[in-house]
């Protein structure tokens, strides 16, 4: 593996504690080899992928001296759940902008508010000016504020799923299977690029395929790959065979076929997934993240015929969400 120059080792952080995830195999009658790595048993805060970025996130915040956090999500928003809790465990400000096209009562918003989050709703095209305005406020106070992109976009959110995809390969070598396929939810592209990266890194041909769970095709794929280059830009320089334009295109899917009505819009076919998978699995899944991929994964199978292959399913949060389907 060639990760000698990444500055957020796994080995340097305070959380190794929380690694690896398991991944188990699902008894399923179409698909004999399906596995599920369980990101959503992260011990913190309902875990998922949001909270292994937030671990990252949070030791910089440690290490600068930073005294709140600012960030971005709605309030279906698994990220602004976690980043409220680590802020919340310092007794720091939680400052959480959102866009009131998707601000309806949820258990992650419920959450956000027991933690004592700061909740600012504007519509979704005056945010970036409410954050930098928010922001130099706070600097005028006196205040060292830490910004986090919505869903912890940035090297920092890719470094933690090149963490992750090193934890699948050696749960690949422990047991003696390869992965064909990676299915996950990608709405950031900090999950997807980070996979990519490691894939890249190490030279494999596993297939990682995200599954859109908002942005359509060319922008949802665009930022992908503006992720996954910027982090390899920066850590990937000294590669010892390089990293061609083409590799990062030919590694890069994702899909928009699955979106049904959008981020945070479930429907009948989701509704009925996450019903199916508790009863079958019993594994919760929710409507605008989990949910959505695990049913897009399951017809995208059907669809290209990939029943007999080994496929790895990464799911990545959302429990309380979960929980909002029962109402």
């Amino acid at each position: 593996m060639y990760t000698e120059n990444i500055r957020w080792k796994k080995n340097d952080m305070k959380t190794t504690d929380f690694y690896p995830t398991p991944v188990v195999h699902l008894s399923d009658d179409d698909i004999s080899g399906l596995y599920v790595k369980r990101e959503d048993l992260i011990p913190y805060s309902f875990g998922g992928n949001k909270a292994r970025k937030a671990l990252l996130f949070f030791d910089e915040i440690d290490a600068g001296d930073y005294d709140c956090v600012v960030t971005y999500g709605s309030s279906h928003s698994n990220h602004c759940r976690v980043i409220a809790n680590m802020a919340a465990k310092r007794n720091m400000p939680c400052i959480l902008i959102g866009p009131s096209e998707v601000s309806d009562e949820t258990f992650n918003s419920k959450l956000m508010q027991v933690l004592k989050a700061k909740q600012i709703t504007v519509p979704v095209e005056k945010v970036s000016e409410t954050i930098e305005k928010k922001l130099s406020e706070l600097r005028e106070q006196g205040k060292k504020p830490f910004f986090i992109a919505g869903g912890g976009h940035g090297n920092i959110g890719t470094q933690a799923y090149v963490d992750c995809y090193e934890e699948i390969k050696q749960y690949e070598k422990a047991n003696g299977i390869r992965f064909d396929h990676i299915f996950f939810a990608s709405g950031t592209g900090t999950t997807q690029a980070g996979l990519v990266c490691g894939k890249l890194l190490r030279g494999d041909d596993t297939k990682i395929i995200g599954i859109s769970i908002a942005r359509r095709n060319p922008r949802g794929r665009d930022v992908v790959l503006d992720s996954i280059r910027e982090y390899l830009d920066e850590y990937a320089k000294d590669h010892p065979h390089g990293i061609s334009e083409e590799q990062i295109q030919d590694s890069t899917i994702f899909l928009d076929d699955y979106i049904a009505d959008g981020y945070g819009k479930e429907n009948t076919e989701v509704r009925e997934m996450i019903k199916e998978s508790l009863i079958r699995y019993g594994m919760p899944l929710d409507a605008t993240y989990t949910g959505k991929a695990f049913l897009g994964m399951k017809k995208y199978i059907k669809e290209h015929s990939l029943e007999n292959n080994n496929i790895l399913f990464i799911h990545t949060g959302g429990t309380p969400l979960f929980f909002d389907e029962l109402k």
